[in-house]
């Protein structure tokens, strides 16, 4: 019976989220419910949560955390600016003559856009409102324009410098630790944000790779789903055209290989990086005369309320955490991950299926705080490499984030698209999409080297 609570409160949790209470206080007013039963019926004892005054100092104290902010602060900076509406203009000049231009271009935007800002919805807000009217006006099959916007915009999640890494970097780091310990392995070592970084680097580029060529497929298969658009340019296009690219590519080119590559190169951490990054996107911003006091407010304010969201969360998975163990819960999961058949393959299955499930309702962010920590020192004490994992994590996540019925990517573009695409448009067009993200999460399970050469080759492992 006593095995039976964490896993109730587990799911309790769930159906508490499902019904629509803010995610910070249902984790921490459910397990503080369960904790005082807990300790009146005798199956608790509340002398766990004395360690929260610890656990929140650490979180403040956090150098590592403060990241998330300024990468929030760049992202909010960069959409602001108009970036994206630059470099979809850009873009769409240089391959708007080809048959799935438009696709291609979307597609290398939504790239870009994921390195500059990090934040999925953001990303399939602005190129919803952006390029869906564009891609639809000029002929482009409602299917095929909404796929490639939802599985452009959720690039975000695995192309660095993602938030969603930050967060997983952390966690993981304390849960490689914990797993080291309980192996009797005290001279532990590290996984850092800089190493998920330097991994998610070429699992993203064949991401879009795949993405690119299956669009390619595409327009040669079916040249009226994705025409080309058709206008000639200018006799001197060839000049201002090179300008113009010049004039909207450079720009977050720069800030792009200013904050990866100061952190690829050794010379800054992934803190030092984002600060890199936050400036960057105010000069970028200033240069293009979109850096008022007004719009600054804007920025400041909502990188404060994203900051906080995601901090409060943070206490509240801390709580939920302590509760959990409080009931045996991380003894309760090693034993049932342990137990599975298949071993190490069978636990790996069950947790990426469960945080695929997950994902149709829960937020990256509660995924991150509630789940990885529980399963994380298992699965890593039973040997599977840190990098990889986080990579597998990532990735498991942005597909469900496109899969119907739930996926958030498609609530984001159902917000904004016209009321002539359908929803089952918007599904229809992110079948390809997921299969391509599910080949990929088998190449990555079967050549695990996809995500942990480089940064052996770049750290020296």
């Amino acid at each position: 019976m006593t095995e039976l609570i964490p896993l109730l409160l587990f799911l309790t949790v769930c159906l508490v989220l499902m019904a629509g209470y803010p995610v910070a206080f249902s984790l921490a007013g459910t397990a503080l419910a369960f904790g005082l039963i807990g300790e009146l019926t005798g199956y608790f004892d509340s002398a766990f949560l004395q360690a929260l005054p610890n656990r929140l100092y650490g979180i403040m104290t956090n150098v590592t955390l403060i990241a998330v902010p300024l990468f929030v602060f760049m992202g909010v900076m960069l959409e602001r600016s108009k970036v994206a509406e630059n470099l979809l203009d850009t873009m769409a000049e240089v391959f708007g003559q080809l048959r799935g231009g438009l696709g291609y271009s979307v597609t290398i935007v939504g790239m870009l856009l994921a390195a500059s800002t990090g934040i999925v919805g953001a990303t399939v807000v602005t190129m919803g409102l952006l390029s869906l009217p564009t891609m639809l006006r000029h002929g482009y099959d409602p299917r095929i324009a909404s796929g490639v916007i939802c599985a452009s915009g959720t690039l975000g999640q695995i192309i660095p410098p993602s938030i969603v890494l930050v967060l997983l970097g952390d966690v993981l780091s304390t849960a490689y630790q914990q797993a080291q310990l309980d192996m009797g392995i005290y001279a532990t070592d590290t996984v850092s944000v800089g190493d998920l970084f330097t991994g998610a680097l070429i699992p993203g580029l064949l991401l879009v790779s795949l993405y690119l060529v299956w669009l390619a497929f595409v327009a040669w298969k079916h040249p009226e789903a994705m025409p080309a658009i058709k206008h000639q340019p200018s006799t001197a296009a060839t000049g201002s055209l090179a300008q113009r690219v010049l004039r909207g590519l450079l720009p977050p080119l720069l800030l792009i290989f200013a904050v990866l590559g100061s952190i690829l190169a050794g010379i800054a951490t992934p803190t030092e990086a984002a600060s890199v990054g936050a400036v960057g996107a105010i000069l970028l911003a200033a240069s293009r005369r979109r850096c008022t006091l007004s719009i600054f407010q804007e920025v400041m304010r909502s990188t404060t309320r994203i900051t906080c969201m995601v901090f409060l969360i943070l206490i509240g998975a801390s709580v939920f955490s302590l509760v959990f163990r409080g009931f045996g819960g991380d003894v309760v999961v090693a034993e049932l991950l342990n137990n599975l058949p298949g071993g190490r393959l069978g636990a790996m299955l069950a947790v990426m299926l469960l945080m695929f499930m997950l994902g149709f309702v829960l937020d990256f962010i509660e995924i991150t705080f509630v789940v990885v920590p529980i399963v994380g020192p298992v699965l890593l004490a039973m040997g599977i490499d840190p990098v990889w994992l986080g990579i597998m994590i990532a990735l498991n996540l942005q597909t469900s984030f496109l899969t119907p019925p739930f996926g958030f990517a498609l609530f984001y573009l159902r917000g904004v698209a016209p009321a002539g695409v359908s929803t089952r448009q918007i599904y229809a067009g992110v079948a390809p999409f997921i299969g391509l993200q599910l080949l990929m999460l088998l190449m990555l399970a079967l050549w695990p080297k996809i995500a942990t050469w480089l940064p052996d080759f770049v750290y020296q492992n």
